[in-house]
Parts: structure tokens; sequence; C-alpha cells
């Protein structure tokens, strides 16, 4: 997926992976991290997730990632949230009092400013990338992330061929190939969803499965 491909997608608000509300499987499973609620998480990919405010609610400075810089505004106005902004590097820094977006390319976003996290939590990044970019992406990200910090992954999983991405089908033996060198990993739970999906059933896509994984950085 080129830049090009999100930008065009948030310019036109074609943003059906976007929910106008906070994610169930976070708030059900994110309390199993057993995290210190002052610590920072970050969120890639973030767009404007409302789960980024979930996350502040619980006590965390949340640190995003995302391409888009009208998604990354539309979160700060939304919410109300006044903001400072400025540049750093490549990317521009978004900040408030407890949510900080770096706007820019998660392939040049650096390390030196994630030094303070110890959690994180992917929704809608990993099944963002179709399988010849995923690993890319999976390889920056645990480069990213300082060894013990703890998160959530959720990913989905269906016949790739019925429906073209994004979201793109991940499965439990991808995640477990090729996430293993970085992670320690707990799958959580697995759910059949096809019935609360109405654009895959729509599309007559045959099954549909929903999985929330505890991910560990090794090192």
């Amino acid at each position: 997926m080129q830049p090009s491909f999100w930008h065009e997608k948030w310019d036109a608000q074609q943003i059906g992976f976007h929910l106008d509300a906070v994610n169930p499987l976070l708030v059900k499973y994110w309390p199993q991290l057993q995290l210190n609620s002052s610590c920072q998480a970050f969120v890639p990919l973030c767009g404007k997730s409302l789960d980024m405010c979930f996350l502040a609610e619980q006590g965390h400075q949340v640190l995003g990632c995302e391409l888009n810089e009208l998604a990354v505004q539309q979160f700060y106005q939304e919410n109300r949230l006044p903001l400072k902004v400025e540049t750093i590097g490549e990317h521009q820094r978004f900040a408030t009092e407890q949510v900080t977006i770096y706007q820019g390319d998660i392939f040049t976003f650096s390390a030196s400013e994630m030094l303070q996290t110890s959690a994180f939590y992917d929704r809608a990044a990993l099944i963002a990338w179709p399988e010849e970019m995923r690993l890319a992406y999976a390889k920056q990200l645990a480069k990213l992330i300082p060894a013990g910090s703890v998160g959530l992954l959720i990913t989905l999983d269906y016949p790739q061929a019925e429906l073209n991405g994004p979201p793109f089908a991940v499965s439990d033996d991808w995640v477990n190939a090729n996430l293993s060198d970085d992670f320690e990993i707990e799958c959580l739970a697995s759910e059949d969803v096809l019935a609360e999906n109405p654009r895959f059933v729509k599309k007559q896509v045959s099954w549909l499965t929903e999985s929330v994984y505890k991910l560990i950085r090794k090192g």
C-alpha cells in the first residue's frame, strides 16, 4: 500500500476502518496486560482512533504515529483537545497533555522518540498491510518498541481470495511464524465475527475470525 492510497482515503473520508466508539476488545482485554497506569502506550497507524482516548483515560501517556495529517488534525479537533505542533526530524509532532501523535511515515520514525514506551496497541496496523509489506512493518514495530514492552494485537482472518483488503487477512499461523522471533505470543481470544460485519457478509465471505493476542517484546 503506497502512502497515496491512505491519503486518498482520508481526503475522501472513506474511512470504514475508523470506529465511532472505543473497540470493545480493547476494553475487555487491556486490563489483562496488568500494566502500570502511568506507562506510555504506543499506537501505530493510529488514525483518529477513540481507542487513544480510552488509553489516556486509564492514565497512560499515549504516543501515536499516523501517516495522514488530516487524520491527526481531526483527532484533536473532534475531541476538543488543545495542542502544540512542532517539527521533529521528518515528522510533525502534535501534542496535548496525554496524547502525542507523530505525523509521518512509521518507517522513518525514530526509536529514540520511544525510549519511555512500555506498552503498545495494534488494532488496525498489522492488518492494514498486504502480505508482501506486512513483515517489513512487523520488523519496524519490533525495532521501535523497547524490550519488555507489553502489547495487545487484534487481527482479522478470512479467505483472502474472497475479498480484497484492506483490512487484510492475517492468520494465527502468520502471527506465530513471523512475530515469534521478536515477541512472546499468547492468543487471548479468537471468535467468529462474520455476522457482525455486514461488508463481509455482503461480499459473501465464507468466514471471518477476529483474534486478540498478548505480545511481549523480547530482548
